[in-house]
């Protein structure tokens, strides 16, 4: 036996309503179509389920032992369905948001403000993780955008460049330095300077070590730290001078050092957002990369 929702509604329409032609239009089918409807119900459950005659059409015995069952149905899956499509429209309404922890404290929130002054109706959702546990919370689908520098996409995931970034000097400052303005110099200039970084392995320290290498300065022994904002307070505190991405640029300002776009040559990269491969991209998300885009080159100059 495989009853089909249509035939169970048709069913419940001629129960209530005692007349087929009745029946059919409030159902916006034809009585043809609802006639067969009732026909191969009765053909499934082998008996039939309404007496007819020219006048009125009643319930069987048959029929009324199954009206209520059919009711029951009927209603808990409409009711399932409603809660289901009430807890899309929340889903819909939430964006997670997965990022590594400088991106998280110094690019993001001008960016979720931005969002939530145009959005109010969307709940933004931050995690601040490493880069290899951002792009495992975007595959296990806990969050639905990652943000970072992903030199390549991990397996399962789409990767699209949202905007870019170059290579600077942040070196410690001395009284007289503007520290809002952002200056330049060659790759040279780092010849003399003691040098501080993120470990050898780190795939940014990675292209700045092919950059130092052509200075003569490749040293996979220096003095390494794991995160950005370490690498700023050490060299605030004299303890060296560090190469990063322009992005990093909201949080030097937040610290006593000089910051200079390296160059001879420049250096960009790009920064990206993942997703899991195959997911479906809402409204919402489409408007927080359209924001992201737009506010990213003023946060990095």
């Amino acid at each position: 036996m495989n009853l089909s929702t249509r035939q169970l509604r048709a069913f419940l329409q001629v129960a209530r309503v005692g007349n087929f032609t009745r029946a059919a239009e409030q159902a916006h089918i034809t009585q043809a179509g609802l006639s067969i409807l009732i026909r191969e119900m009765e053909k499934q459950l082998g008996c039939r389920l309404f007496d007819r005659t020219t006048r009125v059409v009643s319930l069987t015995p048959a029929g009324r032992r199954l009206l209520p069952v059919v009711e029951r149905m009927v209603t808990d899956l409409d009711d399932v369905a409603a809660e289901l499509g009430a807890e899309g429209d929340v889903a819909r309404q939430t964006l997670r948001i997965a990022a590594t922890p400088l991106v998280s404290s110094h690019l993001l929130p001008q960016v979720f403000a931005s969002f939530r002054a145009t959005h109010p109706q969307v709940s933004l959702r931050l995690f601040d993780a490493d880069l290899r546990d951002v792009e495992a919370m975007v595959t296990a689908g806990e969050a639905d955008v990652g943000l970072g520098f992903f030199f390549k996409a991990a397996p399962g995931l789409a990767r699209e460049p949202v905007g870019r970034f170059h290579l600077m000097r942040v070196a410690p400052a001395d009284e007289t330095a503007e520290l809002q303005t952002v200056g330049t110099a060659p790759w040279s200039a780092l010849r003399g300077a003691e040098l501080v970084g993120l470990p050898p392995g780190n795939p940014i320290q990675k292209v700045i070590d092919q950059h130092l290498a052509a200075i003569g300065r490749a040293d996979a022994q220096r003095t390494a730290f794991n995160f950005f904002g370490t690498l700023i307070s050490m060299v605030e505190a004299g303890f060296g001078t560090a190469v990063m991405p322009t992005f990093a640029l909201a949080a030097c300002r937040r610290h006593r050092v000089r910051t200079d776009v390296l160059t001879k040559p420049k250096v960009g990269l790009d920064f990206y957002r993942i997703t899991k491969r195959g997911a479906h991209e809402t409204e919402a998300m489409q408007a927080f990369v359209a924001t992201l885009e737009k506010a990213l080159p003023a946060l990095s100059r």
